[in-house]
This record gives C-alpha cells, structure tokens and sequence, in this order.
C-alpha cells in the first residue's frame, strides 16, 4: 500500500514526545512489510538545511481565508525513510514546535499544505495516516475541497490516530475563516477544535493502547471529546505502540560505558552505574539505587505527588534522582531546587538528550511513570529494556505494558499503583526499595523479565495494516 503519515514531529529532526518516535518507527516497519511509506512533518529551525542531505521538490501555493501562503517541499532519507518537509520560514523557522498564538493558522497551512503536496507530485496515497491535532483537519479539507474537484482524491481513506487527547488544537470560532468551508464538525464548545473535526471526518481513529481507548469513552479521561467518540466508537480501535528494538538496545550501544543483555547485566548495569555517577559528580555509593525520570514536564506525567514525596527519601540518601526534562516552568524550579539542596544524590538536565538519557536508563535501577493518564508511553517499554523496573500508575498504557509483582507466582516486571495518590506512590516506592536490598534474587529475576519483554515495532505495524486494509475495502 502507499501511505502518507503525517505528524507534527518526527525523530530525528524535530521531537517534544512519544509521537515524534513513533512518527518514524511505525513508517520504518511499515515499509519492511513491503509498503511505500513517507512521512510529511513542517521545516522547523533545527532540522538540516545542507543542500547534500535535501532534495528541493517544488512549490505550491496555499489558499486560506482569502490569502495564499507559499510552501516549499524538501525531502531526504533517514535509515530508508522518505522524509517530505513542508518549509515556510514565517510559520516554521522557530525555536519551539508549538504553543505560539497564530498556531491555528500554522497548522491550517500545514494540512492544506500536505494535500496540495499530493496534488504537486501526483503521488496519491492509499491512505492518509494522520496523528493528533496538528493533522486533525486532513480529512475534512479533503471532503470539502479536494475529493469534488479531483477524482484521484476520491479514493483516499483517512486514520487519525490520537497520541494525546488532552492536546486538542481548539481555537477561536473565528479560525473558520481560513477554511473556506463551513462546517459543524470542528466546532466544539464554541470553538474550532481540530482534533474533534478529525475524530468525526476520519474513516478510522485509533488510540495508541487498547486500555486508554476504553478510557477515552469516559468523562474524566475524555476530556469533553468522550461524546464524539461514543459517536465514533464502531470505528475506534487501540493498538499499542511498539519500541524500536534497534535504536534502543543496550547490547550494542554506542552510547553506553558498558554493553550488556539479561544474562549479563549485573556486571553491565554496575559499570554504566559507576560510570555515570562519576560524571554526574555524585556520591558514589554502591548499595544505593539510582531512581530516574525522563520524561516532559506536564500534570499528565505525575509531577504532583512525585513533589509531595521526594525530599523525604533524598534528605535520608534513600535514592540518586536523576531527571531530564522540559515543560511547565513550576516543576523545572522545582527539580532545580532540588538539585540545589541535594547536590550529592540529585542531578536535574534541562532538555532532551538523547544521549545522556541511553546513559540514565542503563545506570539506573528503577523508572518513575505514576501517570495521572497516560496514552500508551514508551519510556516505561524503554526501562524495560534496559532492565530497569518501572513504578507506574495503571492507567492507560501503563496498565497495558507493566506487569505489576506477584509474590505468589514471582511474575512481574515492575511495580504500580492505582489511585492517583501520595501515600499510594510512597508505599509503591517503599516495596520496590525493600525488594531491591533485601530480595535481591526476585529483584534479578523481575529484571530478566522486564528485558524478555519484546513490544515489537512489527507486531504494531501489523495491526495498523490490517486497519489500513480494512478502511481501504470499505
């Protein structure tokens, strides 16, 4: 099949989440199954601009709200991937993928872009994958302008697949403007929402596990789009994100002071331990567990009663906490105070680095996720990997990747909670550590099963193909 994804972000040229990993790990698979897959994703200001590593495509003109709008079409290959670029100086070449004031207006660019894109190269896809809101108003721009004036449009079929539901592109009524189009299908709670226009245009929605797609239906985690869905729900389905087992491997990684696999990780975690504290000037202390956090900075994640507990387990040097991340301002002051106050077991990266983090996730022992919601997540499936035991909250994806401990069969491959709650998270935290000091065989033997576990890339892109069929012969 020919299909056409297109994101917001994508590794490795521009990422803030999950999404821009499996913006290139999914298209990746997909393409080894023997379809022709291309990723569309905006210019922005870091990505690449050597003439060696881009072929200019060409140009179209965007209509919308009465004004045209040049795009430029760049492409290249990364691991053989076709990557097309939609370049526009004014609406891109920033330092930040979203969160400006005209982003309405970016967007609508980008989704009429990547249509005239189909038009300019006279490539049609099969299918239209696109993801979250950023993408949301492909299907209907293709319902309302493109399908009646050209037939090749026709037989396009759309999924949109929601990453995060609380991220949702709502803006002003007056948005509708630059559609040319009026329609009530974007229009929630007096807004233009364009995650809802995509959720009611689309052929298909997926989530990206099967429990956060049951949780979506409901009020809480439906944040106010629960009714839409319910009206979409035939056509909903969850398919659970993969890992690239390629790209995050610590048996052959560049990044790391020592390789290592389930039969040897013991020695191989113990060097990577070492190793990192001394660069990260902590305290080297051996019977200590290295706890880590890598993650964006949002409510969603868990931030709250991570802050409401910390500072009693590093004031009796219970754990190192190391963390990297970014987003809202209060948890980055607070991470950095922390590190302020506890400089010998407390180390704060501001950012993403990938690098730094393949390092983390080697050394460290445990991974704290305890989500308030959370989509599907790969930094858990990550932990896992790399042998370190993640402590989560059951929700979404959480529940549907990490076994929690069983004493009575010995099966688990991490510890989690229910409740989104202190105390629960505390006690949480409290069995993992009596595990690892005093238990430390069933520690060893949860580790080699959390490393056995394989979230296969394949596996996921298998079932978008099926779905991808399924539309397609609808």
């Amino acid at each position: 099949m020919n299909i056409l994804f297109c994101s917001g972000e994508a590794y490795p040229y521009s990422k803030t989440g999950g999404l821009a990993d499996v913006a290139f790990s999914l298209p990746k698979a997909l393409n080894q199954l023997g379809h022709r897959v291309k990723i569309m994703t905006p210019f922005y200001q870091k990505i690449p601009s050597k003439p060696t590593e881009l072929h200019h495509i060409g140009q179209s003109l965007v209509h919308m709200g009465g004004f045209s709008v040049e795009a430029d079409y760049y492409s290249t290959v990364f691991q053989g991937v076709t990557f097309i670029f939609v370049k526009n100086d004014a609406f891109f070449n920033r330092e930040m993928l979203y969160g400006y004031e005209d982003d309405a207006n970016r967007f609508t660019f980008f989704n009429f872009a990547i249509l005239e894109y189909i038009k300019l190269s006279g490539d049609y896809p099969d299918v239209i994958h696109a993801n979250d809101w950023q993408t949301g108003m492909i299907p209907f721009f293709l319902d309302v302008r493109y399908r009646q004036v050209n037939p090749n449009f026709a037989r396009i079929k759309t999924l949109l697949s929601i990453h995060n539901l609380e991220k949702q592109g709502s803006y002003p009524i007056e948005t509708e403007k630059l559609f040319g189009n009026k329609n009530f299908t974007y229009i929630h709670l007096s807004r233009v929402n364009f995650l809802k226009c995509g959720i009611m245009r689309a052929n298909a929605i997926n989530t990206v596990s099967e429990n956060y797609k049951n949780e979506i239906l409901t009020r809480f985690y439906g944040f106010s789009l629960d009714g839409p869905l319910k009206s979409r729900q035939n056509d909903l389905y969850g398919i659970l994100n993969g890992l690239d087992q390629d790209l995050y491997n610590p048996k052959h990684n560049q990044f790391l002071y020592a390789d290592y696999d389930e039969y040897s990780f013991t020695h191989g975690k113990a060097v990577n331990k070492r190793k990192l504290l001394d660069y990260l000037n902590l305290e080297i202390d051996h019977d200590v567990p290295i706890v880590s956090f890598i993650n964006r900075f949002a409510t969603q994640k868990g931030i709250d009663i991570i802050m409401t507990s910390l500072e009693d387990y590093l004031k009796d040097d219970q754990f190192y906490f190391i963390v990297i991340g970014s987003g809202d301002s209060l948890y980055e002051m607070f991470f950095a105070e922390m590190q302020k106050k506890y400089p010998k077991s407390m180390f704060f990266h501001s950012g993403f680095d990938y690098e730094l983090s393949q390092k983390v996730y080697a050394a460290s022992d445990m991974f704290l996720l305890p989500s308030l919601f959370e989509p599907c997540g790969l930094n858990q499936m990550i932990a896992m990997r790399y042998g370190t035991l993640p402590i989560v909250r059951e929700t979404g994806g959480l529940k549907d990747t990490v076994r929690a401990y069983d004493p009575s069969t010995g099966i688990g491959t991490g510890f989690s909670f229910k409740n989104y709650d202190n105390k629960e998270l505390m006690e949480t935290i409290d069995r993992a550590l009596k595990m690892y000091h005093e238990k430390k065989r069933t520690w060893n033997e949860l580790v080699v099963q959390a490393m056995q576990v394989k979230h296969s890339i394949i596996k996921m892109a298998r079932q978008y193909e099926e779905l991808y069929l399924m539309i397609s012969n609808d």
